[in-house]
């Protein structure tokens, strides 16, 4: 056997079982739902993807870190929130059959827009929503019931979704209509979730196709100059 061939096979058994030790202790004591488990900018910590966000554990699963990882050496880069909008990137993609779309006639840009029918700035971007579509913008949204997932408000929202016209249902709830019942198969509580895991903490919350997040409401004119400043 070719020696390097072989110290590379054992170097790549021991991280998968350094890896898989990691996943089982956050598992077992503290837990969580360990998605993946990768390298991180720093040595010595290993890179966590969990149900409940993105940690730094210590290879030997000793040390558990929550922090932000800056690189001095790129301007302060926040690596941490690089990796997240990898995985915003990624779930927005997945997430997209399952969102309720505005699409703009002359596509431009695609935005993931986290909502709550309740939330008054929701209602409030949701109004400039033709405006949106005519700067090229469209918009998908993703469901964040902000009380939670046993409550009224998540409910309502799985309503909402499963409406035999969901625009026209997101609409009149976020002008203060009743919604009516609807069940159906629907994502709104993968949705809350992985907004959950990917930084999202209020509605609403903008993710552009490049990963990266906005919180808080932008006027129709402030979110197209970010996206031409984006791009």
């Amino acid at each position: 056997m070719n020696i390097l061939v072989g110290f590379s096979a054992s170097a790549q058994e021991d991280t998968e079982n350094a890896d898989a030790a990691i996943k089982m202790k956050l598992e077992a004591l503290l837990g969580m739902e360990v998605e993946s488990v990768s390298s991180s900018p720093i040595s010595g910590l290993r890179e966590v993807f969990t149900s409940r966000g993105l940690f730094y554990v210590s290879n030997d699963s000793k040390y558990f870190v929550q922090a932000r990882v800056f690189n001095l050496d790129e301007g302060m880069r926040n690596e941490t929130d690089a990796a997240l909008a990898g995985k915003r990137k990624d779930g927005v993609m997945e997430f997209a059959p399952s969102s309720i779309e505005f699409k703009a006639d002359d596509e431009k840009y695609v935005v993931s827009v986290y909502t709550d029918i309740t939330c008054g700035y929701c209602r409030k971007f949701h109004d400039e929503i033709d405006d949106l579509n005519h700067m090229g913008i469209t918009v998908r949204y993703l469901a964040f019931p902000r009380a939670g997932l046993n409550s009224q408000n998540y409910t309502d929202m799985v309503s909402v979704w499963c409406a035999e016209e969901p625009t026209e249902a997101l609409t009149d709830a976020k002008a203060g209509e009743r919604v009516t019942a609807a069940q159906c198969e629907n994502q709104v509580a993968e949705h809350y979730r992985f907004g959950q895991q990917v930084g999202v903490q209020g509605t609403p919350y903008i993710i552009l196709d490049n990963g990266t997040l906005i919180p808080g409401y932008k006027p129709a004119a402030d979110l197209l100059q970010i996206l031409q400043n984006a791009s």
